[in-house]
């Protein structure tokens, strides 16, 4: 028989799963400490115990709610990486998923959308590494026209902007092409076009190109690697 879990630990999964069903079902205002101690059968002097306050609550709820879908992207980054996927295909892919996953919980999105709980919250930053992954295998490609971290900054930019313009608006009246638009003014920002004539996009594809593989030049010792890796920064930097 496996060993049950300790009273606290249960106490406070109920709490996170029945914050998470109010704020689902009817978004923050709902979720007072003492509608989810109610709904989780829990004392209310357990909940402050536990989390603190209200806030505290809620950020462990979001950490509940985002760390399943993180933890999804990331394995599909994986196996994206390991079949030579399209690293384009696949970022457009993880980026449509994302738009997917604002829409479907508005509320969870909402709180994500301050920076300071955004900057808090460890689910959030490994969203974030898993763009960066995305990106990367874009730059190996040789893809890029701008550096991986100015790439994937942009695109987290665009992809939060667009999920705030489709909650801004009632569902019936979304622009259903908007995701779609944003991405593509995007990409052609930050991508070369296949088609496009190599003199044209000149050397820094392949600058970049050589910046994410640079750790993968074992021919190169360490230090050597490092400033390799600085001079080629400043050559993207420098556009």
């Amino acid at each position: 028989m496996a060993p049950s879990a300790p009273p606290r630990d249960v106490a406070r999964s109920a709490l996170v799963e029945a914050a998470a069903r109010l704020l689902r079902d009817a978004g923050g205002d709902a979720v007072t400490t003492r509608a989810v101690a109610e709904a989780a059968g829990v004392q209310a002097p357990t909940l402050y115990r536990l989390f603190g306050d209200k806030d505290g609550l809620l950020e462990a709820v979001v950490e509940h709610e985002l760390a399943a879908f993180v933890a999804g992207k990331a394995a599909q980054v994986r196996a994206a990486a390991d079949a030579d996927d399209d690293p384009v295909a696949d970022l457009r892919a993880g980026w449509h998923r994302q738009v997917e996953f604002g829409l479907t919980h508005p509320a969870v999105f909402a709180l994500l959308s301050d920076p300071a709980r955004a900057g808090r919250s460890a689910a959030a930053r490994s969203g974030r590494e898993v763009l960066a992954a995305r990106v990367h295998r874009v730059a190996l490609a040789g893809r890029l026209r701008v550096g991986e971290r100015h790439a994937a900054e942009l695109v987290h930019a665009a992809g939060t902007g667009a999920v705030l313009a489709l909650l801004a608006v009632p569902p019936a009246e979304r622009d259903g092409e908007l995701s779609a638009a944003m991405l593509d003014a995007v990409l052609q920002q930050v991508l070369v076009d296949p088609a496009e004539p190599a003199t044209t996009a000149g050397l820094l594809p392949a600058v970049v190109a050589l910046r994410a593989g640079a750790a993968e030049l074992t021919a190169l010792t360490s230090a050597e690697q490092q400033l390799l890796a600085e001079w080629l920064d400043r050559v993207v930097a420098g556009g």
